[in-house]
């Protein structure tokens, strides 16, 4: 295969490949595979294969006696699928996306199908038996690996990549999506249990990188002009805790807060259990850091929360809000939340509609329960019927939807300060940005000057999801 000949370097002549491979990653899910994603494609490129772009053509020709040339679009040679594994169905979307790519391998086209993610990790083998043209299957934890495995792949072997591995500092530099915002994984995997969730089995246990491995990454990309760090971790205020001294999450956002450069710090996941009332005070005391907080509370119901196996209380998590809405009273709170979990009752889905109303979060992530593989609570008789599942889904967004506009509306009149990250794709003439809370902020500009500057607007439109405004001279005031 093409891929082998590049990979021993029989297609490589004076260092350069000799032949133009192309890939393409299709991401699903959660900002930790946005990440590792970046992690791939870093280690692919450094092999010698480039992406596949947009409007890429091939031109054939066939005929015996009469040539006749034929345009068509041009498709990957390797192709990775970075699966995720929360939401319902996730496996069936994984066949289904396959199903084109594998009929190609099956038609005899050179074409390398990777499988990586959460789905890889959770299905192994049984993906090679009801897919057998994948070529290599791989769990989270060998994002940083793909040039290994591929080695194996060019060899001849079918590799499945699932078993628990220490995740190795990666010597090759992330392909970034973005030019003014990174992602920087600081904790990998998790030590929880909650009952419905299957992330513990897919990314394995926590493994926190050492303070100066994040220090050089996120100084490397202050150095090539990124102007905003999201700290990455499922549980990222479990950070430390696996290290010998043990070290604090707090600690390390004041010491990642201080590099010189950095325009904006953000970070996510926050879990009620382990967040720590310091990490509060570290977002205040911290100038670069994003007044913006993501706490799922996943039910605002005691019994439920127990059955969830979360560790926490409502009154646990509504003592964290109230830490944040007294040092940071304009902070954005975000959150994640599930209806319908086995067992639940009315009185249980109103406690959690209390919450949403006590706290008026700026945004909601929002699930029915939905059964997924080797988790305790998909075995659980008590399950809701999907009547029920949906009709509290629906009341959830109602109040949702009535919340995130009052919050975005409190900003109408006020100077803001955005950084430009790109071009409005609805309206070309104007620029996408956010604001300090993670609002998404449009108003008219140039992308190509404006990218990753910090540029004042005056809002004068306030929707649910998203404010406008004009540029001023007008100075950002934080209340």
């Amino acid at each position: 295969t093409n891929l082998a000949g590049v990979l021993g370097g029989a297609l490589v002549e004076d260092g350069v490949v000799d032949v133009d491979l192309t890939y393409k990653i299709e991401t699903m899910g959660c900002q930790m595979n946005q990440a590792d994603s970046e992690r791939m494609e870093g280690q692919l490129m450094s092999l010698g294969i480039r992406p596949l772009l947009e409007d890429e053509t091939v031109t054939k020709s066939s005929g015996l006696f009469e040539e006749t040339v034929k345009e068509s679009k041009r498709k990957p040679d390797v192709i990775v699928l970075n699966t995720c594994s929360i939401r319902d169905h996730a496996e069936q979307k994984v066949y289904s996306y396959l199903g084109p790519h594998a009929k190609r391998k099956r038609d005899g086209e050179d074409v390398t199908i990777i499988v990586a993610g959460c789905v890889a990790q959770q299905e192994g083998q049984s993906l090679l038996r009801r897919v057998p043209e994948i070529d290599l299957v791989m769990g989270p934890q060998y994002a940083n690996r793909i040039s290994d495995l591929l080695e194996d792949v060019a060899n001849g072997n079918q590799v499945v990549a699932t078993e628990a591995s220490h995740i190795m500092e990666d010597a090759t530099k992330p392909r970034r999506q973005s030019q003014v915002c990174g992602w920087v994984n600081v904790i990998y995997g998790c030590n929880e249990r909650c009952t419905y969730c299957i992330v513990p089995t897919t990314r394995g246990v926590e493994q926190s990188r050492p303070v100066e491995s994040i220090v050089e990454e996120v100084t490397e990309l202050v150095g090539q002009g990124f102007k905003e760090v999201t700290l990455l971790g499922q549980n990222i205020d479990a950070y430390g805790r696996d290290m010998k001294p043990k070290r604090k999450f707090s600690d390390l956002m004041r010491i990642v807060g201080s590099i010189p450069g950095l325009e904006r710090l953000r970070f996510v996941t926050s879990h009620p259990r382990y967040m720590s009332l310091g990490v509060v005070d570290a977002v205040a005391d911290t100038p670069t850091a994003c007044e913006y907080f993501h706490i799922p509370f996943q039910s605002g119901s005691n019994a439920i929360l127990n059955a969830m196996g979360r560790g926490h209380t409502r009154e646990k998590f509504l003592s964290i809000v109230e830490r944040v809405r007294n040092r940071l009273p304009d902070a954005a709170i975000t959150a994640d939340v599930i209806v319908g979990f086995p067992g639940e009752t009315e009185q249980d889905f109103l406690d959690t509609l209390d919450i949403m109303e006590q706290v008026k979060f700026d945004s909601v992530n929002t699930a029915a329960y939905s059964p997924r593989p080797n988790t305790p609570a998909a075995t659980w008789e008590n399950q809701l019927d999907e009547e029920t599942k949906q009709d509290r889904l629906r009341r959830i967004n109602e109040l949702n939807l009535k919340h995130a506009t009052e919050r975005r509306a409190r900003m109408m009149g006020r100077v803001v300060k955005v950084l430009v990250e790109e071009r409005n794709v609805k309206v070309p003439t104007q620029v996408m940005g956010r604001t300090t809370h993670g609002y998404i902020v449009y108003f008219d500009g140039d992308i190509d000057e404006l990218r990753g500057r910090l540029i004042n607007v005056k809002i004068d439109t306030t929707e649910k999801f998203y404010l406008a405004g004009k540029r001023t001279d007008e100075v950002a005031i934080s209340l």
